[in-house]
């Protein structure tokens, strides 16, 4: 392959710039933003998701940035909650520092980086290769869509990943660098019309989550992103020569805290499928391999989630099984960096 072209300079699309240089490969990457912004994003910096940090080069200065070091989890179906301590540490950081960061990893590798909004069937360059990274692309029926809403507080920090179920939806609440909390949620259309999408409101509605954020002061206005729609897509790819990674190849229910993983880890075989070659058909294939048991998991627990079921899933079911269930649950050896990562 001559050369690989990234469209996305989010977590997959960097890190797929930098499995594609590890096999000496041209990359360049394209943006639409210029300049980095906050994103809708739980932030939530999985366990499993350390060692690859660590494969990609970027560990120190990741420890650099103060991630907070998240220790225990919480689930909270109105007044039953349910709490246990995390097997490994995970860490919260915001995604305008980790999308700086592994940018600018990519950029110390050699990728060549441009500022220009492109269409994936833009046509390129013969022999070039495009990893598509310029996550979720698609539509829902008005009156049932569900919207991503995200904001940083201030305030006391704590050391706990907790969501909030309520109304259809829930809000996340963590921590991430400096002890600045974010909080992030998913709520359906209709819950948040019925608050006239005033988000203040709606997130003090639930009155745990109040309680919750009492102590807490907003520092920016809320930001919103949709409609959202939940899938995957590990079976097929449109066109031959393009390689989905992270949103762009599947949508994982965001409660599982396993996006930034799953983001990386399709980063890393995206990028690594493109500079070897290999065909966009089997990249898709071993990313379903990889993914797709935690993806139906997920689906699982949000249909029982959907039906109030929450609450006796949580008595039922221990928390280490519940964050265990929705990951990475086999090793998979492959060589996205030049080097072995193996994950578990």
């Amino acid at each position: 392959m001559k050369s690989v072209l990234v469209i996305g300079a989010g977590p997959a699309g960097s890190v797929a710039a930098i499995a594609a240089l590890g096999e000496s490969v041209p990359v360049s990457i394209l943006e639409k933003s210029r300049h980095r912004r906050h994103k809708v994003c739980g932030e939530f910096i999985s366990p499993e998701a350390c060692g690859i940090l660590s494969e990609l080069g970027v560990w120190e200065q990741f420890l650099r940035l103060h991630p907070t070091r998240i220790r225990n989890c919480r689930l909270h179906f109105g007044r039953v909650t349910k709490k246990w301590t995390l097997p490994d540490c995970g860490y919260g950081l915001s995604r305008y520092e980790l999308d700086g960061l592994l940018l600018q990893r990519a950029v110390a590798l050699g990728a060549n980086v441009g500022y220009q909004r492109v269409a994936s069937n833009s046509p390129v360059e013969g022999g070039t290769a495009i990893v598509l990274a310029t996550g979720r692309k698609c539509a829902a029926p008005p009156g049932k869509r569900l919207f991503g809403f995200k904001a940083h507080f201030e305030g006391p920090a704590d050391d706990a990943v907790e969501l909030f179920f309520s109304g259809g939806g829930y809000v996340g609440v963590s921590c991430v660098e400096h002890g600045v909390t974010n909080v992030c949620g998913i709520a359906p259309e209709s819950a948040l019309r019925a608050c006239g999408f005033r988000l203040d409101e709606f997130v003090l509605r639930c009155e745990p989550l109040a309680e919750r954020l009492r102590p807490l002061s907003r520092k920016f206005a809320w930001l919103t992103v949709g409609p959202l729609v939940y899938s995957s897509n590990f079976r097929a790819c449109a066109d031959p020569a393009t390689y989905p990674a992270g949103d762009a190849l599947g949508f994982v229910d965001p409660f599982t805290g396993s996006g930034i993983l799953n983001a990386l880890l399709t980063g890393c075989l995206s990028g690594s499928a493109a500079a070897q070659g290999l065909s966009s058909q089997a990249h898709v294939a071993r990313c379903g391999a990889l993914l797709e048991e935690p993806y139906r998991r997920s689906a699982l627990f949000r249909a029982l989630l959907d039906v109030g079921c929450g609450q006796y899933l949580a008595s039922l079911i221990p928390g280490s099984w519940l964050f265990r269930l929705t990951r990475v649950g086999r090793l998979a050896r492959y060589r996205p960096l030049g080097q072995s990562l193996m994950l578990g």
